[in-house]
């Protein structure tokens, strides 16, 4: 349970991040909360041999409307979702997902973006922003792109980051007047382990004999995203795929 020996390094900017993730490349890992990486440390299953702390870069901590959706830095704690206004207002989804993350120790110190990019699909939010047709910002040296959540998460611990990337803001859509509800469901064997099963829905009001909406669902066998469209329409669907050798591979980003 002692983590192999790494050595640290602080940053005070994203832009220091990424430079600090150009230098030492696949050797580094970014530290946001620390309950995603460190417990993967403590056991070897990561071994990075350089840590850069993202916990002073406070310019990635905020949750705002703007047109059409809310943004949320990837550094935004999971209690401040939580507890949020605009998210209790415009994605109630979202902010009760975050409300079920582990403990309010987790809560308090694990981000939005850590457990995005950490990418296991028995934790809660992944599937949540899958449900929620949500949209990644990452940022690396060629500038910033943006990443649908349905190709953002490969697998099992993969995610479509380059090691030289880092997450940097979560756009989810502001559900139209339209809007029917949502769901989300859990199960476990104990309220703050991690889901065995669990499924998240929203969606539109439709017409008799239509059916549209988003869904996600996630668990230990893995994750898989849908959207379901009306008569009219073909169904289409979106699955994680696992490859076995590649658990740990691809951890970059934020954990």
């Amino acid at each position: 349970m002692i983590p192999a020996p790494f050595s640290y390094r602080r940053a005070d900017s994203v832009a220091e991040a990424l430079d600090l993730a150009s230098e030492f490349g696949d050797d580094a890992k970014f530290l946001a909360g620390g309950h995603s990486l460190l417990p993967l440390m403590k056991l070897r299953l990561a071994l990075p041999e350089v840590l850069i702390d993202l916990g002073p870069v406070r310019e990635l901590s905020y949750i705002r409307a703007e047109d059409g959706h809310i943004a949320i830095g990837a550094l935004t704690r999971h209690h401040d979702l939580e507890h949020s206004e605009v998210m209790a207002r415009s994605v109630p989804l979202l902010a009760h997902a975050a409300g079920q993350v582990g403990d309010p120790q987790v809560r308090h110190r694990g981000t939005i973006g850590g457990s995005l990019a950490h990418s296991d699909p028995a934790s809660d939010l992944p599937a949540t922003v899958l449900a929620l047709d949500a949209t990644l910002v990452a940022r690396g040296p060629a500038g910033s792109r943006e990443i649908p959540a349905a190709e953002f998460f490969q697998g099992l611990f993969e995610t479509v980051l380059e090691p030289d990337e880092l997450l940097t803001e979560i756009r989810v859509p502001v559900p139209g007047p339209d809007a029917a509800g949502w769901s989300f469901q859990k199960f476990t064997k104990r309220a703050i382990d991690w889901a065995i099963v669990g499924g998240r829905g929203a969606g539109p009001r439709g017409r008799p004999g239509e059916h549209g909406g988003h869904a996600g669902a996630g668990g230990r066998g893995g994750a898989r995203a849908g959207r379901r469209g009306s008569a009219r329409r073909s169904r289409r669907a979106r699955r994680g795929r696992h490859e076995p050798g590649r658990r740990h591979q691809r951890q970059s980003g934020l954990s």
